[in-house]
């Protein structure tokens, strides 16, 4: 082995520079998180165990550091709390509408937000920051929702916003054609609008303004079945045209003139099962339109009942009756629709069927009814005076000949008419409010009196009858009706157990009504008690111009009884009462 010098040996390397520089970084590192530990320690058991907010900490801009939970508490309430129980503004659809949040459960805990706002945060740069007292931070508030009343809230919103898909459709207004645009249904999802408001509410909890838009609720949109497309095609292929001018129907050498004012009246559309729009016409409707029914009456002549008179008190036929043709809805219907697709007169002119139809009185039935005698009979007489004579001879026009069946009610309202210068009556005197006044079908009560005493004498049940205010002299008392259009009638049922036909004539000067048919009754009286609770009239004047002076006459109520006698025995007995206002003196100016 050679010898080697000490001077040989290799020397160690010095250290590099760069290997100092990282472990001085090192050390210095180690330093400084020893440093931030102790610091972060001494934060943690500074904080720890105080019950105060941490200074800086905020909630939606109110400043509680430093404070207790319970002044925290108070000083939320005073600046918050009126923005946490205001109301929240919502839309739904294109509807706005405010959310009570005590009324939906939504409520802030002011005590809970406190003890958030003392607890411990362990975040390092919030401990350590809060022993140099410069720590700030912002707390959420502390939300409850009771979904239950949140649910409940919600679905009383739902009812008052809530709309339905309404389809097209197409009215008939004034003789035109009118569409009606079809909308959309707008249904609240409650399950969805539920959470949408529990978050919006918690959202605006965070802001300090309390300011927010409206509250979009989610809502499920349903179609209608009928849309914008077959509302158009039904303008253009049936609604329109159907409006575009009269419908004229012959029968029998006669016209019957239809406008499109009556055609609209009776017709509308409504959706079949493919959803199109379909016309619905009313026949019964449009026979019965008073422009109509008086082009058919012109065009069709009914039947006539056999005409009948008093042999002694024996029935006898004076004319038999003999059939007619009537229009019935049917074929008006049939006619009429296959028209409205159509435009110019002449392919808007069609013929219309009309049925025969029989007389219900002839010859051959006068006696299977059981019309064979008089029943009873009655005259009334009365002042002559032109009106008079035009409205009491008008309304025995209309009644004479009437053909009350068994069990059937007869009506003067539905017999007469009403009563107007198109039905043939003009301006008379009669009892309104309490005194004499001018007012069409002045007279008509001595008609509706006459009536009144036939049926009372021909046992027959009276069903609704009202007697005038105050007592004329010319009628029996307690025993005479009158008839006001609209909202007085005189009818009776015919319980006789067999048919019955009514006469009526007038003169200048009196009335007569016969009933003829098949007596209930041997004998029918009438007994008229004493007049009880006597009142006298006053003296009043009047400056109306249909004003009609009166004298005056005492008032007083009446007890009239119908007895009712066969084989020379009473079978029954009913009692009417009257009361009858004073007539007071009336002066004209």
């Amino acid at each position: 082995m050679p010898d080697t010098a000490p001077d040989d040996i290799p020397e160690a390397a010095p250290p590099a520079r760069g290997a100092r520089a990282r472990r001085a970084a090192l050390w210095a590192g180690a330093a400084a998180v020893v440093a931030l530990g102790g610091l972060y320690a001494a934060g943690l058991l500074t904080s720890g165990g105080s019950d105060d907010v941490v200074e800086g900490t905020r909630v939606q801009g109110v400043d509680i550091g430093g404070m207790t939970r319970a002044r925290a508490a108070e000083a939320l309430e005073k600046q918050r709390g009126d923005d946490w129980t205001a109301p929240v503004a919502v839309r739904i659809g294109d509807a706005d509408a405010e959310v009570d949040p005590s009324d939906a459960g939504l409520s802030v805990d002011a005590a809970a937000t406190a003890a958030r706002a003392t607890g411990r945060d362990n975040n390092p740069v919030a401990v350590i920051g809060g022993l140099f007292g410069t720590t700030e931070r912002d707390i959420d508030p502390v939300v409850h929702v009771d979904e239950d009343k949140a649910r409940t809230a919600l679905r009383s919103l739902a009812d008052a916003h809530d709309t339905t898909a309404k389809n097209a459709d197409v009215t008939f207004r004034d003789g035109k054609a009118v569409a009606v645009q079809p909308r959309d249904g707008r249904t609240l999802d409650t399950k969805r609008a539920t959470a949408a408001l529990r978050t919006a509410y918690a959202a605006r909890t965070t802001s300090a303004t309390g300011d927010s838009p409206p509250v979009e609720l989610p809502t499920t949109t349903t179609k209608p079945a009928v849309g914008q497309d077959e509302l158009d095609r039904a303008m253009r292929e049936f609604a329109t045209p159907a409006m575009s001018g009269p419908v004229t129907l012959t029968t029998g050498g006669h016209t019957i003139e239809v406008t499109p004012a009556a055609l609209g009246a009776h017709l509308s559309v409504a959706p079949d099962d493919d959803h199109r729009l379909a016309p619905r016409l009313d026949g019964r409707g449009l026979l019965d339109d008073p422009s109509v029914a008086t082009a058919v009456g012109r065009a069709t002549d009914g039947p006539v009942e056999a005409r009948l008179r008093l042999d002694g008190d024996k029935v006898v036929v004076a004319a038999d009756g003999r059939a007619g043709h009537t229009l019935t809805a049917a074929s008006l219907h049939e006619a009429v629709l296959p028209l409205l697709t159509r435009t110019g007169a002449k392919a808007r002119t069609a013929p219309v069927a009309t049925q025969e139809v029989q007389p219900r009185l002839t010859r051959a039935t006068v006696e299977k009814l059981g019309i064979t005698r008089r029943m009873s009979t009655f005259t009334v007489n009365f002042e002559p005076a032109p009106y008079r004579t035009t409205n009491i001879g008008r309304a025995a026009e209309l009644i004479n000949g009437s053909l009350v069946p068994a069990g059937e009610d007869w009506s003067f309202n539905r017999t007469v008419g009403e009563r107007t210068k198109e039905n043939g009556f003009v301006d008379g005197t009669m009892i309104l409010d309490g005194s004499y006044e001018k007012a069409p079908g002045g007279g008509v009560s001595a008609v509706a009196t006459t009536m009144y005493n036939a049926l009372f004498f021909a046992g027959v049940k009276p069903l609704e009858h009202g007697a005038h205010s105050f007592y004329i002299e010319r009628y029996p008392e307690g025993r005479e009706a009158t008839v006001a259009w609209g909202s007085l009638d005189l009818s009776f049922r015919n319980d006789s157990g067999h048919a019955l036909s009514i006469l009526a004539s007038a003169t200048d000067t009196s009335v007569t009504i016969t009933f003829l048919g098949t007596p209930k009754y041997d004998r029918v009286e009438s007994v008229t008690g004493p007049r009880t609770r006597i009142t006298q009239p006053k003296e009043r004047t009047s400056d109306s111009k249909s004003c009609v002076p009166q004298p005056p006459l005492e008032g007083f109520d009446v007890n009239v009884d119908r007895v009712m006698s066969n084989d020379g025995k009473e079978v029954a007995r009913e009692t009417f009462h009257t009361h009858y206002t004073p007539r007071d003196k009336v002066t004209c100016e």
